[in-house]
């Protein structure tokens, strides 16, 4: 489990320096159940300002800390890690759950989009839509 001390101490390991409302910030995310957005923070932080909060969920997404999860509504959420490496999401559209997975094979494909298009690939985000067992489960039953 992530907490905010835990956060506090990688952001100072990186040579960032964790203010009064950065803390703040740190506390809200670390005590937030599931996914949240930027919105959510705020409301819980009305003292953070608005590019703070960015500023530091930024930071944390860029640290591994914290990942984002674009829901299939369009909405971008983020949650604490649970992987601390690249990893993307199974994403449960009837309850909104969210699963981590990491085996991703598209490095031919990568290869390949190079190649075409003559882009330099320097990463990717990947978020997978279905129903997760629990949900699947009452539609079988019927």
């Amino acid at each position: 489990m992530i907490t905010t001390e835990l956060l506090i101490e990688r952001l100072r390991l990186s040579g960032h320096r964790v203010t009064a409302s950065r803390r703040a910030a740190l506390e809200a995310i670390a005590a937030s159940d599931d996914h949240f957005s930027v919105a959510d923070v705020q409301q819980r932080t009305p003292a953070v300002g608005r590019a703070t909060l960015f500023r530091t969920i930024r930071l944390l997404v860029d640290l591994d800390l914290l990942c984002r999860v674009l829901l299939e509504d369009g909405s971008l959420r983020y949650r604490l890690s649970r992987r601390p490496a690249h990893h993307h999401h199974l994403v449960c559209t009837a309850c909104g759950d969210v699963e981590d997975f990491a085996d991703c094979d598209l490095a031919a494909l990568s290869k390949e989009l190079t190649r075409r298009t003559a882009y330099e690939i320097r990463g990717h985000w990947l978020e997978m839509y279905g129903l997760c067992p629990d949900c699947r489960a009452p539609a079988a039953a019927k």
